[in-house]
């Protein structure tokens, strides 16, 4: 998608102006991830008082598929554009889309507008990506990227008990889409005050087919992707379908979810940056990669024996499966952007496809579910199933080659 840009944007800013450019990255992304994740949660509750669980399935599907369409058109849009329009632009168009989630009531549109707004949200972050990239040396990458993953990660930790201070108990899912709605305006701002000169490289040109055909000639890289489709599919199933069955099935109240949801989080602020400066001195992206899977998997599958609403249980359950989940997620960021050269970061575009394809994935094994056991998908299989194939990524990260 884009040649190296970190040589060529601004290459004469002095290192402490470099540093203060990705903090500002950093401060913009927290806001981005917040006005993500505020409704978050929420969001497969908020569909469901027009869809069931099934429907829901195929809502997510659909928006995942969009976002896989809106990641192949964007190299272009960002050539024809630049970065900085394409970003510009993007949360305009976010603005418009959450103000019709809140104002509308037709469940066509609405299903319409969260289908078009999961797919802004992904063409945002990938323009933050590109931002960032452009400020990053390579001596710094896993610090770099640990902090902003932490950064960004603190949102997922502060969001989920705003959204469920704003839903109160009761079916305020809309006011979850105003809260996320004024995060965008000083998003905007911030965007619109930093980066107006922003020098975009010559985006070199290649077609969906040629950047597959160019990531599948690095081994690693197929290795890597198929590691963070898993850990994403993880992150989709977790997202979608946890908080309803802590809701449906457990019998928890929201303020309670609310509260599991930030022990559960709390990992990926703590101990993401560490990390990524260990990945920085020392070798061992691999390893760090394969034990967070490990954990991840078997904290899981234990997940699917608790029946019982006891919040203490469940919270450190799930803090478990997420500092595997905070391992594993920060040494796939770290090992792709080491890796990336002037010809390979066209690739990045393709790397955060991924996310889509999981939230592609995770409602199709969920819809399977609810064939095989005749039941409406809130079943403790689910997180057998979620655990085991986490456990498939053990052999992509064990046989993938160190960066040292």
């Amino acid at each position: 998608m884009e040649q190296n840009i970190k040589q060529s944007v601004h290459p004469n800013h002095h290192p402490h102006s470099r540093s203060h450019v990705i903090y500002t990255i950093a401060v913009i992304g927290f806001i981005y991830t917040l006005h993500l994740v505020i409704p978050m949660y929420s969001n497969s509750s908020f569909l469901g008082l027009f869809a069931d669980e099934r429907t829901i399935s195929y809502i997510y599907m659909a928006g995942a598929a969009v976002t896989v369409l809106a990641f192949l058109f964007s190299p272009w849009l960002i050539r024809k554009m630049g970065n900085y329009r394409v970003a510009m632009w993007a949360v305009v168009v976010q603005i418009f889309l959450f103000w019709g989630l809140i104002a509308q009531t037709s469940p066509i549109v609405l299903t319409a507008l969260f289908v078009l707004q999961t797919a802004v949200i992904s063409v945002i972050g990938l323009c933050l990506d590109i931002f960032l990239e452009a400020y990053t040396d390579g001596l710094h990458v896993g610090a770099v990227r640990g902090m902003y993953t932490a950064t960004l990660n603190a949102s997922w930790v502060m969001a989920p008990l705003i959204g469920s201070m704003i839903i109160n108990g009761n079916s305020n899912y809309h006011n979850t889409y105003v809260a996320a709605l004024a995060m965008l305006f000083p998003l905007l701002y911030l965007i619109f005050r930093n980066f107006p000169r922003f020098k975009d490289p010559n985006y070199t040109h290649l077609s969906p087919w040629q950047l597959v055909k160019h990531v599948s000639h690095n081994k690693n890289w197929i290795k890597l992707f198929i590691a963070n489709i898993i850990l994403q599919v993880f992150y989709a199933w977790m997202t979608v379908y946890s908080p309803i069955y802590l809701n449906k099935v457990i019998g928890f109240g929201w303020e309670a979810i609310g509260i599991i949801l930030v022990i559960m989080l709390i990992p990926f602020p703590l101990i993401q940056y560490p990390l990524g400066i260990l990945a920085d001195k020392k070798c061992g992206e691999k390893e760090i990669m394969t034990g967070g899977f490990v954990l991840m998997g078997l904290s899981t599958i234990v997940l699917s024996f608790i029946n019982i609403p006891n919040v203490a249980l469940w919270a450190l359950v799930l803090f478990i499966t997420r500092i595997g989940a905070a391992a594993s997620e920060i040494m796939i960021e770290t090992y792709f952007f080491k890796t990336v050269s002037p010809r390979d970061s066209a690739a990045l575009g393709l790397f955060r496809i991924t996310r889509p394809i999981s939230y592609f994935i995770a409602p199709a094994g969920s819809i399977l579910v609810m064939m095989l056991t005749n039941s409406n998908g809130l079943h403790p299989y689910n997180f057998m199933i979620i655990g085991i194939i986490t456990l498939f990524a053990i052999w992509p990260t064990m046989t993938i080659k160190d960066t040292k």
